[in-house]
């Protein structure tokens, strides 16, 4: 899975943190959501997917990899 953070539409609601804390945090600054792994492993391919459904910005884009 390949995992693309799009910042600029990101609205930092966090959703994408709590659905999978171990592929995004936030920025302190803004809140803005950072991608911590982009080809995060099998074992956390549904929390990405959850977050990336969760996010109201719909920011998060995910691939086959």
């Amino acid at each position: 899975m390949q995992v693309t953070l799009h910042q600029d539409k990101c609205v930092a609601s966090g959703q994408c943190v709590l659905a999978a804390q171990d592929v995004f945090d936030q920025r302190d600054l803004d809140g803005v959501a950072v991608l911590l792994d982009e080809r995060p492993p099998a074992e956390l391919h549904d929390d990405v997917r959850q977050a990336a459904a969760v996010c109201p910005a719909l920011a998060i884009a995910l691939a086959d990899a």
